[in-house]
């Protein structure tokens, strides 16, 4: 079948995927609410259902009240007998399939159970509906008459039971539908690679003579690997190797710090950059539409949504409320209940909402990455709305960064130190740390009020990575490729401190 007939066949099938969005955009509430009470009725005869009475549940009100805010550690006893082979937990349906968190929150890895029905109901309905989006919005796109180039994680299996556990992306790769492995490269074999430095050549082997017409992957590693596409070649430009390249799919963390370097390598106006709001967890959020920064919330995937505002997250007056009562602009943690049998669970990530008609949010960054150690409440959308605009006044990339604090000794007052990784120093480094901390101040009141003649925190400090400190780092650590993310923000010095002593080895 000629190329252009399978592209055509393709983008009619996944743009029919747009009248089945159109329920849940015209009844957002209603459809959560009927969400909610079927995954309560499918699983009221499990262990968890029995326990907390869901047949007796008539009302959100009830559920609110009665099924306890959960964090992982508080389900991880019965996580780990679901992954010995222990049935009807806290879903009826056999869960086959972990996926494993990247632990950047924690030593200790998560493992999050995937149900057969989160797999086809959010993870491949997502992956669909962000196809259908893009194409809905782009008329001329030639996306199926190419190949999308996947960078995904690399598969484990627990050897007790025979379920299986690995990053998100790779049990996606494995499991995959024939259509999507049909239109994708590298090869599955390529794709599940542990070793990542040995992955990197064998992805660029297999991938540089095809036609990609679109990428897909978490935007720090996939820059590895586009740069290192270059330097095999020794182009300039990433469309001088894959001419037909149209889009970027991205997601995982956030793209901010990542756009300059992006643009340098595909210097291309017309060039798209589609993100999607995904997690171990599930998929949330998709971009609907062309050159915007937030997200429609999805509605129809499995998850029923409810949110803690973060002026009360923490206390004893927390409590999260759902759907039909979050207000715009205000910051609020998810918690999520799913159709793998996660029940009012904390994911540890925060969001904003940027409208309610439809429901569109922007990820603001983590419950754990954050410093507030001086009461200053600096999130990573701050610290990276920070970052961009000094980088654009001094004319710099930023590679890779991370702050925490340096607290208060005896009489000295605390501050903030920083860490980051230049493609090229600025002319001024301490031009550009004024600017850094004058952008931080301008987007972050309470940072302002405490930096206000150094009443609480002094002038942030500022230190020059290596050459690939980061990299260097994830590597020592064992986190090359896959989901594994550098930590941006943190209460503790540990991260900074790591970094610090790598530098000295290094220099």
């Amino acid at each position: 079948m000629p190329i252009q007939i399978i592209h055509n066949v393709a983008s009619w099938f996944l743009k029919k995927r747009i009248h089945q969005m159109e329920l849940f955009l015209k009844y957002p509430n209603e459809v959560q609410n009927e969400l909610l009470f079927q995954l309560i009725g499918k699983a009221k005869d499990t262990e968890y259902g029995r326990i907390h009475d869901f047949k007796s549940i008539k009302s959100y009100k009830e559920f609110n009240e009665r099924i306890p805010i959960v964090s992982y550690e508080d389900v991880f006893e019965r996580i780990e007998q679901s992954r010995r082979g222990v049935n009807n937990i806290f879903w009826p349906t056999p869960i086959r399939m972990f996926a494993k968190s990247s632990g950047t929150t924690n030593a200790k890895s998560k493992f999050i159970p995937l149900s057969q029905e989160a797999l086809e109901e959010n993870h491949y309905a997502a992956s669909k509906d962000l196809l259908c989006m893009y194409l809905n919005n782009n008329e001329n796109s030639k996306l199926f008459t190419g190949k999308g180039l996947r960078l995904g994680g690399s598969k484990e299996i627990y050897q007790d039971n025979g379920t299986s556990f690995g990053d998100l992306s790779a049990l996606l790769i494995d499991n995959m539908p024939l259509w999507a492995s049909f239109s994708s490269t590298p090869s599955e074999q390529v794709s599940l690679m542990g070793d990542w430095e040995k992955k990197l050549p064998a992805i660029i082997q297999e991938t540089i003579e095809q036609n990609v017409t679109s990428l897909a992957g978490v935007p720090s590693w996939m820059l590895v690997l586009l740069n290192e596409v270059l330097n095999t070649t020794g182009k300039e430009h990433i469309k001088d190797i894959w001419p037909d390249l149209e889009v970027y799919f991205h997601g995982g963390v956030s793209f901010e710090p990542y756009l300059n370097q992006y643009q340098r390598i595909i210097p291309d106006d017309d060039f798209k950059y589609y993100e999607i709001y995904n997690a171990s967890e599930g998929f949330f959020a998709v971009q609907d539409q062309n050159d915007r920064k937030d997200l429609l919330l999805m509605l129809n995937y499995g998850i029923f949504f409810e949110f803690i505002p973060m002026d009360v997250f923490g206390n004893e007056n927390e409590k999260a409320v759902s759907l039909e009562s979050v207000e715009i602009g205000k910051n609020y943690a998810l918690v999520i209940t799913t159709n793998s049998g996660l029940w009012r669970y904390k994911i540890g990530d925060t969001v904003r909402f940027t409208s309610i008609n439809p429901y569109r949010i922007r990820v603001t960054g983590r419950i754990k990455h954050h410093i507030n150690v001086f009461g200053e409440e600096l999130i990573i959308e701050n610290a990276e709305d920070a970052l961009k605009k000094a980088a654009i006044e001094h004319e710099v990339e930023i590679v890779d960064y991370t702050a925490g604090p340096i607290f208060m000794e005896g009489k000295e007052k605390g501050a903030h130190e920083w860490i980051i990784e230049f493609k090229s120093p600025p002319a001024s480094l301490e031009d550009f740390r004024q600017s850094l901390d004058n952008n931080l101040r301008a987007v972050n009141s309470d940072y302002d009020a405490k930096r206000h003649n150094n009443t609480t925190l002094k002038m942030l400090e500022l230190n020059v990575a290596s050459k690939n400190l980061f990299y260097t780092w994830l590597k020592t650590n064992e986190k090359l490729g896959g989901q594994h993310k550098i930590p941006r923000l943190s209460n503790e010095r540990t991260y900074i401190e790591e970094l610090k002593t790598l530098q000295r080895q290094i220099n």
